[in-house]
């Protein structure tokens, strides 16, 4: 059974036996612990942690297009102040890992949207060149297969800001259902762009949120129904033309607020369900919402900087989940620079050893 053969079975509770040992990333500062205990410089971390990408992905081009032009205000060689090409003036720091301070938009209100929409629109030149090689590699990888769509909420939240954001919720709604359409809209494009060119068709779709922090979300559930679910069903509907059954997203902080309205939606798979300080749990979500919501992650990453014994009490809490299906079990986020290689590479082994 190929990798894809078994996601798929994991995910629609069919018959399975394993758990993929699947691998997403950690911090820079992680990698360059794992090659000072060991880990050659140009190793492809894949193979040789023995894992599994977690999954291809397939897509156009979904950015704003075209996109704004950079503009440098101000670069030191600590710094540098810009406008990027999603039109936000943000300082980044050069030689350190660490999210951009975000010091000015310029989409700020309602009246600037008309210059973001139109850079939002179906267009013949977002599709790669090389798309039909693309897609080849991703069908003959025997991994599984995610057709990216665009973020309905979290882009727009970088675009604008918090404060932003929040304002033209509140004061211009159907705005801001314009938004979340008009992404939905270039979303159902991209799929019509992908699948009939694909020999089968993907597993999955799979958007980037994160849109939730350490106490809650950043959008209601009372302005997600009225404003976001709709673009989200758009979407689903779509996929289901095309006998798409998976619906993901990527959301980190603390998501239980919006998992029902999401599910209502359309949305059913999870990804990374962080354990956190507000203690997110894998179980009690299967617990309240059944095998409908699907997760991927779950796994705390914290404990991979303690060692065997906690990795394993850790990998014990999730067996049940498991073993129930609909759950691929994945740290649940960036591994950590305080992760040893050793520790690591003994996770992943114990995952690649479980049978059911």
């Amino acid at each position: 059974m190929t990798i894809r053969e078994t996601w798929n079975n994991i995910m629609h509770y069919g018959a399975f036996n394993r758990m993929p040992a699947a691998h997403w990333a950690g911090w820079p500062e992680t990698r360059e612990r794992w090659i000072r205990e060991g880990m050659p410089a140009d190793a492809d971390e894949h193979q040789f942690l023995g894992a599994v990408p977690h999954w291809k992905f397939v897509g156009v081009n979904l950015n704003l297009y075209p996109s704004f032009e950079e503009e440098i205000y101000e670069e030191t060689e600590e710094y540098k102040v810009y406008r990027a090409q999603d039109g936000v003036v943000q300082k980044a720091w050069k030689g350190k890992e660490s999210i951009p301070h975000y010091m000015d938009f310029t989409l700020k209100s309602a009246a600037d949207w008309d210059n973001y929409k139109r850079r939002l629109q179906p267009d013949a030149g977002r599709i790669p060149a090389d798309i039909r090689e693309r897609i080849d590699r991703a069908e003959d990888s025997g991994m599984f297969i995610a057709i990216e769509v665009t973020s309905l909420m979290g882009w727009i939240r970088n675009w604008m800001g918090l404060e932003g954001m929040s304002y033209l919720m509140y004061d211009n709604p159907e705005v801001y259902a314009d938004m979340v359409d008009t992404l939905a809209n270039l979303s159902c494009w991209a799929i019509e762009q992908v699948v009939p060119r694909m020999k089968t068709r993907p597993d999955m779709s799979f958007g980037w949120e994160d849109i939730c922090g350490s106490s809650g979300p950043l959008v209601s559930p009372a302005i997600f129904k009225r404003c976001v679910a709709p673009g989200y069903t758009k979407v689903r509907n779509k996929l289901e033309e095309y006998g798409v059954k998976l619906q993901g997203i990527d959301s980190d902080g603390d998501i239980k607020d919006l998992v029902k309205p999401w599910l209502e939606a359309g949305v059913n798979t999870f990804f990374p369900i962080e354990i956190g300080k507000w203690g997110a749990d894998p179980m009690q979500y299967r617990r309240q919402y059944g095998r409908e919501m699907r997760i991927i992650g779950g796994f705390n990453k914290g404990v991979l900087e303690e060692g065997p014994a906690a990795i394993d009490a850790e990998i014990e809490r999730r067996l049940p989940l498991m073993k129930d299906g609909g759950y691929v079990v994945m740290p649940d986020h960036l591994i950590t620079p305080g992760t040893s290689l050793d520790n690591y590479r003994y996770y992943l082994r114990r995952i690649s050893e479980l049978r059911f």
